[in-house]
């Protein structure tokens, strides 16, 4: 055992890249920052953003928006969610995701997780046949896909229609295909902690015509959903713009700017973080008591967050080892904590959902899940270094246990 510290800071991402800064500077001194405050010769960068986005996710269509959680909102009122609908969500989440549901008066049926962390494709099945919803918002939390193949066959065989959220899962894929490229529409986070930094920000993206339009005028566009860059062809729009209510929330160019200048560098930077992913991934499956699920050969994951299970401490002792690493520089989240803290809540914290269900298997995984940022600021060596720290303080309190 040593006393060593660990001194870098969690929470430090990268700075933006020096094009975007420039380029954002330049949007700021002319004072044209709303998206559709141009003139004829000004460049669209948030237009551009859709177009250069849609492209690298192999989408037709891409709408910027002011954060990933309204992008989720989005995509379940164009998908047809209505007030009292049942919407089918894991359990196993970050409260933006049944905060969405409930924002666009539905109500979340909450489903099990397996010991992988993905939702559990039994009780998906059996929920979406006693219920008869017909939306599933998946949350591919924390990196974590599920079998899509195994998803996909469950929505088709109960005609449900699949929002995707993708906030942790940028540049991840399941066999080959793009997450975010399975359902009917896709939300993406560019909120700082996630694979590009807007500070906040997001997407939606389709490839369904109708469903474009709508997301597009509802996003804000007013009538001007011309100087959009990914969007279908007129007279989709003609069908839907005046049926179509106004939620504004697009993006601004200057966050566009910042994104822009990140989207050539993101997947040198997938490969980045998996390497320091892959890296805490040995050190953490050669410790005793510590569970950590293998990423299996089907999923292409973005190791930007690794989650284990400390089932060698009991769970009385979990918030001291928590407290005692980070003395030691080391931040760790508790998702079996009873109340919520920070950004880390368990299921059944959401008291607005009614007939909170008690799902035993999502309780006894997150009663021992520990949860950890791997930014990019880090080196491999800092990967050895918190390993030996979490290893250490597991040592000491396995034997106080």
């Amino acid at each position: 055992m040593t006393d060593e510290i660990f001194t870098k800071p969690f929470t430090q991402q990268e700075g933006i890249p020096e094009a975007g800064i420039e380029r954002a500077i330049e949007i700021m001194r002319s004072g044209r920052l709303h998206r559709y405050n141009l003139t004829d010769t000004d460049i669209n960068d948030t237009s551009q953003l859709e177009l250069e986005y849609a492209r690298w996710q192999g989408v037709k269509y891409c709408i910027a928006c002011t954060s990933g959680g309204y992008a989720i909102q989005l995509g379940l009122r164009v998908c047809g969610v209505k007030p009292g609908d049942l919407v089918l969500a894991n359990a196993y989440t970050l409260a933006p995701v049944p905060g969405a549901i409930h924002n666009v008066g539905a109500k979340p049926v909450l489903i099990d997780i397996d010991d992988n962390y993905h939702i559990d494709i039994f009780d998906l099945e059996s929920k979406a046949r006693t219920t008869g919803s017909k939306f599933l918002l998946l949350s591919h939390m924390r990196g974590h896909i599920a079998d899509m193949e195994r998803i996909m066959e469950v929505c088709d065989r109960y005609d449900i229609c699949l929002i995707e959220d993708c906030a942790h899962t940028m540049g991840a894929k399941w066999r080959g295909q793009r997450s975010g490229n399975f359902g009917k529409v896709a939300a993406f986070s560019t909120q700082t902690y996630k694979h590009m930094n807007s500070g906040e920000g997001g997407f939606l993206t389709t490839n369904d015509p109708d469903i474009a339009a709508r997301a597009t005028v509802s996003s804000g566009s007013y009538m001007l959903y011309a100087r959009h860059g990914a969007i279908p062809d007129e007279p989709v729009f003609e069908a839907v713009r005046e049926h179509s209510p106004n939620y504004s929330g697009r993006m601004d160019h200057v966050r566009a700017a910042m994104l822009r200048a990140q989207l050539p560098l993101l997947e040198d930077n997938l490969a980045r973080w998996n390497s320091l992913y892959d890296r805490l991934h040995r050190h953490f499956s050669a410790m005793d008591g510590v569970i950590i699920p293998d990423r299996r050969q089907d999923e292409f994951y973005v190791g930007s967050s690794i989650q284990f299970r400390t089932e060698c401490l009991s769970r009385s002792s979990i918030p001291d080892f928590v407290e005692a690493c980070g003395a030691r520089g080391v931040e760790l989240k508790w998702f079996g904590a009873d109340k919520p803290k920070a950004f880390t809540s368990r299921y059944d914290s959401w008291k607005y959902i009614d007939d909170m269900p008690v799902l035993p298997n999502t309780l006894r995984v997150l009663e021992t899940t520990l949860d950890m940022r791997v930014p990019l600021t880090f080196e491999a060596e800092d990967c050895d270094l918190i390993a030996e720290i979490i290893r250490d303080e597991l040592t000491r309190f396995r034997k106080v246990s």
